[in-house]
């Protein structure tokens, strides 16, 4: 599995924890339509997107999950159907916490 990888722009792994779940978004390139799609791994500052279009680094997205308006973001890596998006701005810890309560819990076997 390769990778693209922008690492002059990536934020530090470790700064927020990291939750997995299966989360179901909506979610759109810049001036195109909302579709739906799931994200799997979600943090205050990013989220693993499955995603059939095709996304390269740097490009601006938008993701919107359940309850809340779209977000910014920009893609740092893609690899097959996969994609890690940091947003513009951290997720309040207050709606971190209500998204992945919410969430589904992710099953890695």
């Amino acid at each position: 599995m390769s990778a693209l990888v922008d690492e002059s722009k990536q934020r530090d792994p470790r700064r927020y924890p990291r939750t997995s779940a299966l989360i179901g978004v909506k979610f759109r390139r810049k001036g195109e339509a909302w579709f739906r799609t799931k994200v799997t791994d979600l943090s205050p500052a990013g989220f693993r997107l499955l995603s059939f279009v095709k996304l390269r680094v740097g490009m601006e997205v938008w993701a919107m999950f359940p309850g809340f308006d779209g977000r910014k973001a920009r893609v740092i890596w893609v690899a097959n159907h996969e994609a890690g998006c940091v947003f513009e701005s951290p997720l309040h810890p207050a709606i971190f916490d209500h998204i992945v309560r919410t969430a589904e819990p992710v099953i890695r076997h």
